[in-house]
């Protein structure tokens, strides 16, 4: 008998981003890091700031990117919570060429999925750093939307 994950909808994270600094290109990889400006923390299970702090330094080999995001949340009550977020994003030449020209395509066309970590030790988030979670990402009017899910 085999089990079937069960995912739960906690929380988007709604990440401002400002313009991407390109780093370097070596042997047909890219390398770029995103500073992160702000946002918001929206969900059932978790509201809140994302802090103008931290960044995302990607890896472009090809179709792929390799994603690794560390920022910061605040949650409502001022509890801080770290981020660690890494994935993957790819996508056709196409869908690629459509993204850069600002059009928005959707989750099935680009896969653009993470995997959240939090860290704090506020004990009402206790529970961030002992579950495993999903991420689904889209980008939204010049934001990079991330639906988190837990896995059950």
């Amino acid at each position: 008998m085999t089990n079937q994950p069960i995912l739960e909808f906690v929380f988007e994270l709604r990440v401002a981003i400002a313009p991407t600094v390109h780093i370097g290109l070596s042997a047909g990889v890219i390398r770029r890091f995103t500073p992160i400006t702000g946002g918001a923390v929206i969900g059932p299970r978790l509201n809140g700031e994302i802090l103008a702090a931290g960044g995302d330094w990607s890896t472009a080999r090809g179709q792929r990117t390799e994603l690794d995001a560390r920022y910061l949340l605040r949650a409502g009550g001022g509890e801080v919570i770290e981020i660690l977020n890494r994935g993957f994003a790819r996508g056709t030449p196409d869908v690629r060429a459509r993204l850069a020209r600002g059009e928005t395509v959707s989750q099935q066309e680009f896969y653009y999925r993470t995997q959240p970590v939090f860290r704090t030790d506020a004990p009402a988030y206790r529970w961030l750093t002992e579950t495993v979670f999903v991420g689904y990402a889209r980008k939204e009017d010049g934001l990079v939307c991330i639906e988190i899910h837990s896995l059950q």
